[in-house]
């Protein structure tokens, strides 16, 4: 191929762009991929048989430690993984309930994750900064109590024992490091010496496709977090999904330098599966989207060198200072690439641009960027965007074996899903179960979207904001709150790190602005004039009141993680800050001193 992009057109590496359209009399209608489902693994195990015994030296995770790289390869993974599976057989744990996990990805973590699934029984990685990032654990044992756990692992007593040790259970606990510090607790090591018997086989051939492989809990920003089912039907299907879009994953396999985390679907489902199921290589990162984390994730992928890079908008545009200071060091990370995706939250149209331009200064062309969508309860995959695409906004046409129901809410059209990898309901919760789903056994993801155009369904579909987060001004106009803060972050750009819209109940939208490092350092007056100018661009482009910030302001406090306001998977709970920062917000419609307006016409410039 002449072009590096080439392949991007060749049916053999990627399918090509195909729907079905299917209307009905309410004014609703149906998407639906033409090419059937194919068939998939029976359970998450049969990956790792496979591999190991096709592949068994070939390279299957890696770790820094602080004596250098932890590596395995995929014999050694399976080797492990059993006698992992032997150790909890010989506890004669509690049946139906879950091993769970409250500590970041690692080997450990994983091995005793695979374990658990290879004899039948469900595991559960809870988020680690409910015990990692703050001294209060009153909501991570609230999670025990709910999740009532066989089991539970941690990787450090020093960073999880206190958490533990007041959570009143009596159960097992594994700890990789410090086990002797907690009483009662099983050094991880012990289970790593047991001898594997036929029992371990006879469990995994037990397994069914209906079977729970694990637990995931949803975000939880009020409230207890919801217990999505995962079964390995779900999850080997929806692999199976992705494969017949993405087509090269049979052909190459896919090596991840990855630190999305295992608590959520996008790292714990898509990418981690993505990897058992196509025997690819998975360098667990250590770093993340933080200041003096990112420094790492970089690091590890010039050094690694990955083929697929994933991450969520905040990941790229906290990398991208280091990249564009430093020319050599892009290339390292950029030049084996095929594909660089992102997802968990929308990205806005100046990060697409600014990832290009990078692209074509490094490396001399674009680079194929492109995104998916779906939930924790639909496994999570439901649409890939699967082409070449020119910008940001569309989420992908409709994989094999979904089915996409479009329904008029409304001045919106609210999105449902059927298909094997929607999950069978929440665990221990029948009427909130009973809800996600309508008269038609359809999900209600709750988001909202649209055709790109409306005559080629093959375009995809373009996402359309949250149908909760919306509301309506005073005026009885509706605001669109996930697509207005992309068009925002891109007006402000590079000036603005995430932003939260407000304006529930008043008569304008407001804007809370999160700025980026390098806006920090101007002098105040100079940020502001930049942002006046950013919402007098938006105002220029037109679209009324619901599209028009009339004011804003800037936070000088940055997220805070520990407050819920920013996730582990790296984005902004925008609901979480509006609370939090009710003050603020009463502030910016009170015109208190640093409340910035839309400049003048004639002092735009763009």
């Amino acid at each position: 191929m002449n072009n590096p992009l080439d392949w991007l057109n060749d049916p053999a590496w990627l399918a090509p762009p195909a729907a079905t359209v299917e209307h009905r009399a309410d004014g609703s209608f149906v998407l639906r991929s033409p090419e059937p489902l194919g068939d998939y693994a029976r359970c998450i195990g049969e990956w790792l048989e496979d591999w190991a015994a096709r592949t068994p030296d070939a390279p299957a995770l890696a770790e820094r430690t602080p004596t250098g790289w932890r590596r395995l390869n995929w014999a050694e993974l399976r080797a492990q993984v059993g006698r992992v599976a032997q150790a909890l057989l010989d506890m004669d744990l509690a049946p139906d309930a879950p091993v769970v996990v409250l500590s970041d990805n690692a080997i450990d973590h994983l091995l005793l994750v695979l374990a658990t699934q290879h004899i039948g029984r469900a595991s559960c990685t809870v988020s680690s900064a409910y015990c990692r990032l703050t001294k209060d654990h009153d909501k991570v044992h609230g999670i025990l109590r709910t999740l009532q756990p066989a089991l539970v692992y941690a990787s450090d007593a020093a960073v999880y024992g206190p958490a533990i040790a007041s959570s009143g259970l009596d159960v097992p606990v594994v700890l990789s490091h410090g086990a002797d510090a907690l009483p009662g607790a099983i050094a991880f090591e012990r289970l790593l010496a047991t001898p594997e018997t036929p029992a371990v086989r006879a469990a995994f051939e037990a397994i069914t496709p209906d079977t729970t492989a694990k637990y995931l809990l949803t975000s939880g920003s009020t409230g207890t977090p919801k217990v999505v089912i995962n079964t390995h039907r779900m999850l080997c299907a929806n692999q199976r999904m992705i494969a017949q879009a993405w087509r090269f994953l049979e052909r190459e396999k896919p090596v991840l330098v990855d630190w999305l985390p295992w608590s959520h679907t996008f790292g714990g489902n898509h990418n981690l599966h993505m990897v058992m199921c196509h025997g690819g290589t998975l360098v667990i990162d250590e770093g993340r989207p933080a200041p003096g984390l990112v420094d790492k994730t970089v690091a590890n992928l010039a050094e690694v060198q990955p083929t697929i890079w994933f991450n969520v908008p905040r990941g790229f545009d906290m990398a991208m200072p280091l990249l564009e200071a430093d020319e050599a060091l892009a290339r390292r990370v950029l030049e084996r690439l095929r594909v660089v995706f992102y997802a968990g939250a929308a990205l806005p149209q100046a990060s697409w641009e600014r990832l290009q331009a990078l692209a074509k200064r490094v490396l001399g062309r674009e680079i194929w960027l492109t995104t998916s969508w779906g939930s924790t309860e639909t496994a999570p995959a439901v649409t890939s965007a699967h082409w070449r695409m020119e910008r940001a906004g569309v989420i992908g046409g409709v994989l094999p074996g979904v089915s996409l129901k479009f329904v008029p809410n409304g001045e919106k059209l609210e999105l449902r899903i059927h298909g094997v990898n929607i999950f069978p309901g929440y665990r221990h919760a029948p009427e909130l179960s009973a809800q996600a789903f309508d008269e038609e056994g359809y999900y209600r993801i709750g988001d909202a979207g649209f055709l790109a155009d409306a005559q080629r369904p093959e375009q995809g579909v373009v996402f359309n904001g949250r149908v909760a987060e919306d509301f309506k001004l005073t005026t009885g106009t509706w605001v669109s709150v996930g697509t207005l803060r992309l068009r925002v972050v891109s007006a402000l750009a590079p000036h603005a790190q995430d932003v939260v819209i407000t304006g529930h109940d008043r008569d304008e939208i407001g804007v809370l602005v999160f700025p980026t490092a390098a806006a920090m350092q101007l002098p105040r007056e100079t940020l502001h004039g930049h942002i006046a100018q950013g919402l007098a661009a938006l105002r220029a482009e037109g679209g009324g009141s619901s599209q028009s910030p009339a004011r804003a302001a800037v936070l000088d406090e940055p997220p805070n993680a520990d407050a819920g306001e920013i996730t582990d998977k790296g984005y902004l709970n925008q609901r979480a800050v509006l609370q939090r920062r009710a003050e603020r917000v009463a502030a910016l419609y009170a015109d208190a001193p640093g409340v910035i307006r839309p400049a003048p016409s004639s002092k735009v410039s763009r």
